[in-house]
């Protein structure tokens, strides 16, 4: 790629941003497209966001994408809000319109991308998440949003778990999501199957032996499991689900999909699936 006056940049606004792989991710596709584009990090300090933001603009930056611990922080900074990223809470996405940046969520979008890409439909289907985080909740507003059927959440304090059902049923008008505690899966889980999606820290390096349920019970139940998590690539939740039958991926492919919508909105274009496939590589080249 030769940059010149008409070359665009894009960034990673965060703290840190050092581990960051979306510039190999974005500047990959920048190159198989021909787009005049180039993306950085920028590591913000704390205190610095609204500086920062308000800098991107009036530095011409066509847009940013915004990770922790500005996801939530970002919004007050920000002209216009698209509409699910409104409902999630969150925006790790920055499209430059008139006056400011419009924001939005593209990691749910991105998981549903990947989960396509892995051949796996959740329209009409009681899906199970672990965790009643900030991610477990974006995962429960997603899934209400693609067409699922409900939402079963599981977590360590039901409580927490119960109040993003009460959020989400809120908006959804239905009983849509329903809570409770990990020790009550086996009460709950009547159907065969389910599509499972582990959205805690719980397993994550350097703790890569834990796993947030343990019985082989449960695992019997899991027809698909995504970890969220992609250090390490094969977690111990994912073990457990393949040794008992079942699919089990990662969240590197939902890291992938999520840059692709953010290079997709920043540059009006469509991503093929064959250029995501290469982004997907190069990630897994560049993590040996």
């Amino acid at each position: 790629m030769i940059y010149d006056g008409h070359t665009r940049t894009c960034g990673l606004i965060g703290n840190p941003v050092e581990h960051t792989m979306s510039p190999l991710i974005q500047n990959f596709m920048a190159e198989e497209t021909g787009k005049n584009m180039v993306y950085v990090p920028f590591h913000v300090q704390q205190g610095d966001l609204e500086a920062a933001v308000k800098g991107a603009y009036a530095l011409n930056l066509l847009g940013c994408n915004v990770t922790v611990p500005y996801k939530s922080d970002v919004l007050e900074y920000l002209v216009d809000i698209d509409p699910l990223a409104k409902r999630i809470g969150a925006v790790n996405t920055l499209v430059r319109v008139e006056g400011g940046y419009k924001g939005y969520n593209t990691d749910m979008p991105g998981l549903y991308r990947a989960m396509v890409h892995d051949g796996v439909d959740i329209t009409g289907k009681k899906v199970v998440i672990l965790g009643a985080g900030g991610v477990a909740r974006a995962v429960a507003v997603m899934l209400y949003d693609k067409g699922a059927e409900g939402v079963i959440l599981f977590n360590r304090t039901p409580e927490k778990a119960q109040q993003i059902a009460d959020e989400v049923n809120g908006f959804a008008g239905a009983d849509f999501a329903k809570a409770y505690a990990l020790e009550d899966y086996a009460d709950v889980l009547k159907e065969e199957k389910y599509i499972v999606i582990q959205a805690t820290s719980v397993g994550m390096h350097p703790g890569v032996e834990k796993v947030i349920i343990a019985e082989d019970a449960f695992y019997d139940k899991i027809e698909v499991g995504y970890d969220l998590i992609f250090n390490p690539a094969n977690t111990r939740f994912m073990q457990l689900v393949s040794s008992h039958g079942g699919r089990a991926y990662n969240g590197a492919k939902m890291l992938v999909y999520q840059g692709v919508i953010a290079f997709e909105l920043w540059n009006n274009v469509s991503i093929s699936r064959k250029v995501a496939e290469g982004c997907i590589r190069q990630m897994e080249e560049a993590r040996k």
